[in-house]
C-alpha cells in the first residue's frame, strides 16, 4: 500500500487513477511514499525518508526544491502541456481585452445605474471605448513550447501574421505549427515589427527579466505585451515607465505584483491562466498516472531532475539505483556474485545524476535486496 499525501486540493477524476486497493490518499502523513501538489509551497517542508516521488500537477516547479528532492533520489514530476489549451484561451482573451476597451466599457455601464435613457447615453458615450480588430495584425511568440504553439494556431486561424521564436524548438513542436507560421524569428525581428507579443518561455536565470527597458525600446510603438508564463520574465520597473512614456499600449499578466497594480495600461488577472475545470483534470490525471507508473515499475516520464525511463519490467524483481558516477558494470557484477542472473540492465542519465535499472530472474525480496544493499555509494535503492 502507497501512501499518497496530497497538499492541495486535486481533482477526484485526476486521483481516481491511484486504486484504494493499492493506495492511501490522505491530507496528512508522516511518511508518504508520494505527493502530489498544485502551488503548495514545500521549501520549508521537512522531507521524510519515505518520500520517493513529488508530482506537480501542473507545469511550473519553483514551489518545489528540486536540489534537495535530488540529493535524496526523490523525482519530481510536472505536466508539462496537460493545461496548455486553457493558458492559449486566456492569452487570446488577453489580445482582445487589449484591442478593445471592453473592461473600461463595462466599468463605465454600470454606472449609468438610475439614469434614466440607458440606451441613449450608451450611443452617446459608446465612442470613448472604441478600439481595433486582430484580424491582420502581427504576434510574436517568444517560446513555441506546448502553450506557444496553440497560442500562434490558433492567433493564425483568426487571421493574425505570426513570427515566433524558440532557440530549443522540438521537431515535435515543429510539427504542429501552421505552415504559415515563421518560427526562426529572432526576438529583435519580434520586438521591431509585432503589434502584440505572447511570452510563453520557462523562467530561469537566463530569462529573468528578458522584457526589459532595451527589449522594449526595440519594440514597434505602441505594442501589447502579454505575459501568462511567470511575473519575473518582465521587469515591472521598466514596463511601466514604456507604458507612461506610449511605447507600449497595454501589458497583460496573469502574475499580479504590488508595482504593476492600478496603473492605466495594465490588466492584471488573478493567475487563471490552468484555472479550468477541464486543465485541472488533464493535469492531475497525468500527475496521478506518473505517480503511479514510478512507484509500481520505476519508470519516469516528465521528470524534472531524473533521466526519463521507459523500460518494461522484464524480470521477476526490479532493482532501480540513483547515483553520482557508479560504475554499471559494478553495479552487475554485484548481482552476479550474489548468483542473481540479470534479464535485463539499463542506464540512462541527466544533469551529473544517473538512474540504472535491473530487472532479476528471482522472485526472494530479501535476497535481492541483500545484493543490493551490498551497493555502495548509491544515493537511493529501490527494490519492486
Amino acid at each position: 500500500m502507497f501512501n499518497i499525501l496530497t497538499l492541495n486540493k486535486i481533482s477526484q477524476n485526476g486521483l481516481k487513477h491511484l486504486p484504494d486497493c493499492c493506495y492511501n490518499i490522505v491530507n496528512e502523513c508522516e511518511e508518504p511514499d508520494g505527493v502530489i501538489l498544485r502551488s503548495f509551497k514545500m521549501h520549508d517542508m521537512e522531507l521524510p525518508c519515505s518520500l520517493l516521488g513529488v508530482a506537480r500537477a501542473g507545469a511550473g516547479v519553483n514551489n518545489i526544491p528540486i536540489d534537495k528532492c535530488s540529493e535524496k533520489g526523490i523525482v519530481v514530476f510536472n505536466t508539462p502541456g496537460a493545461n496548455a489549451n486553457g493558458v492559449k484561451e486566456l492569452v487570446l482573451a488577453g489580445m482582445f481585452l487589449c484591442a478593445r476597451d471592453v473592461l473600461g466599457g463595462i466599468s463605465w455601464v454600470q454606472g449609468l445605474q438610475g439614469t434614466t435613457e440607458v440606451a441613449a447615453a450608451v450611443e452617446k458615450g459608446k465612442a470613448a471605448f472604441g478600439g481595433t480588430e486582430i484580424t491582420g495584425k502581427k504576434l510574436g511568440v517568444l517560446g513555441l513550447g506546448a502553450i506557444g504553439v496553440l497560442v500562434a494556431n490558433a492567433a493564425c486561424a483568426l487571421g493574425m501574421e505570426v513570427i515566433g521564436y524558440d532557440p530549443f524548438l522540438s521537431q515535435a513542436s515543429k510539427d504542429k505549427l501552421c505552415g504559415c507560421i515563421k518560427s526562426d524569428a529572432t526576438p529583435d525581428e519580434i520586438y521591431a515589427e509585432c503589434d502584440y507579443i505572447s511570452v510563453n518561455v520557462p523562467y530561469n536565470a537566463e530569462t529573468k527579466h528578458m522584457i526589459n527597458a532595451a527589449a522594449l525600446a526595440k519594440c514597434k510603438k505602441g505594442v501589447n505585451i502579454l505575459n501568462f508564463a511567470r511575473a519575473e520574465l518582465v521587469n515591472d520597473a521598466d514596463i511601466k515607465a514604456a507604458i507612461e512614456n506610449g511605447q507600449v499600449a497595454h501589458y497583460v499578466t496573469d502574475f499580479p505584483t504590488e508595482n504593476v497594480l492600478g496603473v492605466k495600461g495594465i490588466i492584471t488577472i488573478p493567475h487563471l491562466g490552468a484555472s479550468t475545470e477541464e486543465s485541472e483534470e488533464n493535469c492531475a490525471e497525468m500527475a496521478a498516472k506518473q505517480l503511479k507508473d514510478f512507484l509500481e515499475t520505476g519508470r519516469i516520464k516528465n521528470s524534472v531532475n531524473f533521466p526519463a525511463c521507459d523500460c518494461e519490467p522484464k524480470g521477476k524483481k526490479r532493482v532501480t539505483i540513483f547515483s553520482k558516477g557508479l560504475c554499471p558494470e559494478g553495479i552487475k557484477e554485484t548481482f552476479t556474485n550474489a548468483g542473481l542472473g540479470i534479464l535485463c540492465a539499463c542506464r540512462n542519465s541527466r544533469g551529473g545524476y544517473d538512474y540504472d535499472v535491473i530487472d532479476l530472474d528471482c522472485d526472494c525480496c530479501e535476497t535481492v535486496k541483500k545484493a543490493a544493499d551490498a551497493i555502495e555509494g548509491a544515493i537511493r535503492i529501490r527494490v519492486i
